[in-house]
């Protein structure tokens, strides 16, 4: 009963429902692989190994510090101990680059979100101008009768296809600033990281520790 009802109100919006369809379908797709990213991600950070690992940073115990991340799911530690193992002249470039590729991954499709947003409500303005447009070219020379049965039809034309445009936009709308808080958030604390890391390896230099053997480590990892 409710399937056919969808499909008599899809009919009596006019052509334009299908391109609001397709926007339809990509906006729940969208929303949903990133709602299952997320909430992926969300159990693979490990903030008690993640303190271990900037104490033993501080510390200066690079070989414990490369065990303690090695093969860790979450993105801060994945992020330290790819911008330790892979430096050459510089530890803050090899953090910035481990860094951008958490936060691509973490900003996948956000691009697309906002595409839907803007482009829904204008899929619905069209449809709104296509249903008066019709309904113009239909009373023209017609019957009071006709007339009135033309009107009827563009106008809930225009109605329906704005109706879905601008549902799709709001449903596409509040995850979309959702994920963008997420990633924001995943940024301040992948910067935040870095300068840490940053600053407790100069620490340790300066008080004489070898930060080679987080590297040592590295090369003892098997293939």
């Amino acid at each position: 009963m409710l399937a056919n009802i969808l499909v008599k109100y899809f009919e009596a919006g006019g052509p334009i429902m299908w391109p609001i369809l397709i926007t339809s379908i990509v906006a729940v797709a969208v929303v949903g692989e990133r709602t299952f990213w997320w909430w992926r991600e969300s159990r693979k950070r490990d903030a008690a190994t993640l303190e271990k690992l900037f104490a033993a940073l501080e510390n200066g115990d690079f070989r414990g510090a490369s065990r303690l991340s090695k093969d860790s799911d979450d993105p801060v530690i994945r992020m330290i101990w790819h911008g330790m193992n892979h430096f050459h002249t510089s530890l803050q470039g090899a953090l910035q680059v481990a860094a951008g590729a958490e936060l691509q991954k973490a900003g996948r499709f956000l691009t697309v979100m906002d595409t839907l947003v803007t482009l829904a409500p204008l899929l619905g303005l069209l449809g709104t101008v296509s249903g008066i447009f019709k309904t113009f070219l239909s009373i023209g020379g017609a019957s009071v009768e006709s007339a009135t049965s033309a009107i009827t039809g563009g106008i809930g034309e225009a109605l329906i296809a704005t109706m879905c445009g601008l549902a799709i936009a709001i449903i596409s709308l509040i995850p979309f600033n959702f994920f963008t808080r997420k990633l924001a958030q995943l940024q301040f604390e992948l910067e935040s990281a870095a300068t840490n890391v940053e600053v407790m390896v100069t620490a340790a230099k300066q008080k004489g520790f070898d930060t080679m053997e987080f590297r040592r480590e590295d090369a003892q990892r098997p293939a």
